[in-house]
């Protein structure tokens, strides 16, 4: 048993719980989900878990035995019902996939829709997964049939396409959705612009969006029905999931929002603390990255990550200013003492927790920025991406994480994003200094000729792809000058 298990915070904890239904999450030391379940009394079946002889009467259930050895902490929800908690239990192990549950890991409760509007004839096709895409999802469903029958119902009513259609692109551009009857019998025109398709799929996206009332009142129909015929089980049952859908579809937004906040995040939120040593977990992480083409064009970015999660509201660039060529600790020294520097100014806290993205080198410039601005460093890392190797400022040796480790994984994600917003505005700059400097750093070409070939061909990429004779046409422009110009701009194409 836990030692964390038999702490006064625990029993207190237990001693607090409702007799009410509910769902309760499971978490080991490290403060990872391994079981969620779901109870008609939180009370009552929370505190077994806790109860002193139960190991002993698991001995011959290894797996149930394991579980109850690893529980260190957990957490509730109420609700209002047994099926609300039967269908927020299906939720919630969906999202996290506990290592210990079983039930629903194959996703065969809940159903949900998916549009993915980036596709240029969107189509409604169903899932049991929600992945981080631009994909829209609607649902989960707990009626697998009667959402069947609705989308069945939706393709006559709005003329959309579901997943078992491959429309043909037509020569003027239009498609035919179907070669088959389906384009007589479903009633909307065939061949359809891709713009007025998409018009349809709002209208059908919009439904869906409001479709719980409409759902629910199928399913009371169906109860109705059942209970007309004296099946009464199948009444209750029925009636249970109606009560629950009302809960669950009306709040589904504010589960989304809250659970997603407490899920995998956290689980990494404390796996960063464990492995790195901290005090609590870092809600608030920077990490900097320099970028640079051989010394030239030399920036550093700062992301903020806030409980788990971008925070872009807080990312920072810089372009640096105190040198000018390639030197990576120097360019770090500097942003990390611009940034810090401020939030001094500012009276503003600094981050749980600053990620270098490099070595010793670079964790090393980041201390001596910390004691020229004459402030004491907050906890500091490096992470070294060759073999992903964390690095402390301190005698502590080198760190090197399972890459499966959750904690490294969200460090991995902070800094890649740290590389993605430097090298972002690297290209950002090299791109603006092509265009205003090309023929700034012409020598002897005025202000008026250079007006001239840009009113000319309205844009640099449609100079360079001019010929002597194109440039010689511009007025102010002769032979030779124009020759002069176009062998500039060649020669600036390749370096």
């Amino acid at each position: 048993m836990s030692d964390a298990r038999s702490t006064d915070a625990i029993r207190e904890k237990l001693r607090l719980l409702p007799e009410r239904p509910g769902v309760y999450l499971m978490k080991d030391r490290l403060g990872r989900i391994i079981y969620v379940g779901k109870a008609k009394s939180l009370k009552k079946r929370v505190a077994s878990y806790f109860q002193p002889g139960r190991p002993r009467q698991l001995r011959h259930q290894p797996k149930i035995r394991t579980l109850i050895e690893m529980i260190a902490d957990f957490d509730t929800i109420e609700v209002k019902s047994e099926p609300e908690a039967l269908l927020l239990e299906g939720k919630l192990i969906k999202q996290w996939r506990p290592k210990y549950n079983t039930d629903f890991t194959d996703d065969k409760r809940f159903l949900l829709v998916r549009v993915n509007p980036e596709d240029e004839l969107p189509r409604f096709t169903l899932t049991r997964f929600r992945k981080e895409d631009r994909s829209r999802y609607f649902g989960p469903f707990a009626h697998s049939a009667l959402l069947r029958r609705t989308l069945a119902t939706m393709r006559k009513q709005f003329g959309i396409l579901l997943g078992d259609t491959r429309p043909a692109r037509l020569p003027d551009g239009r498609y035919q959705l179907y070669e088959d009857v389906r384009a007589e019998l479903y009633g909307w025109p065939n061949e359809v612009a891709a713009a007025d398709y998409r018009a349809r799929v709002e209208q059908a996206c919009d439904f869906l969006d409001g479709k719980s009332r409409e759902w629910l009142d199928e399913l009371r129909e169906e109860m109705k029905a059942r209970a007309a015929k004296q099946e009464f089980e199948k009444a209750a049952e029925l009636r249970d999931v109606v009560q629950a859908l009302e809960r669950t579809l009306a709040r589904t937004r504010k589960f989304t929002r809250d659970l997603t906040r407490l899920r995998p995040n956290e689980e990494a939120l404390r796996a960063v603390q464990q492995a790195v040593g901290l005090e609590a977990p870092p809600r608030h992480m920077e990490c900097f990255d320099i970028s640079h083409i051989s010394g030239t064009f030399v920036v550093a970015s700062l992301v903020h990550f806030t409980d788990g999660a971008p925070d872009k509201a807080n990312y920072r660039r810089f372009s640096i200013r105190s040198f000018i060529g390639n030197d990576d600790f120097r360019a770090m020294e500097e942003v990390v003492a611009r940034r810090y520097k401020r939030l001094l100014d500012e009276q503003k806290p600094f981050p749980d927790l600053v990620v270098i993205d490099g070595g010793r080198g670079q964790i090393a410039a980041a201390l001596k920025a910390f004691l020229g601005i004459g402030a004491p460093p907050p906890p500091m890392i490096g992470l070294a991406k060759k073999r992903e190797t964390i690095i402390f400022p301190d005698q502590r040796a080198p760190l090197n994480l399972p890459l499966t480790h959750s904690g490294l994984n969200l460090l991995q994600r902070l800094r890649d994003e740290a590389h993605r917003f430097a090298n972002t505005y690297n290209a950002d700059l090299r791109s603006r200094k092509i265009k205003e400097s090309v023929l700034d750093d012409f020598p002897g070409l005025g202000a008026k000729r250079k007006a001239a070939l840009l009113a000319h061909f309205g844009a640099i990429e449609k100079l360079r792809a001019a010929s002597t004779d194109q440039i010689a046409k511009v007025g102010g422009f002769g032979p030779k000058l124009a020759a002069e110009v176009h062998a500039w701009l060649s020669q600036s194409r390749n370096t």
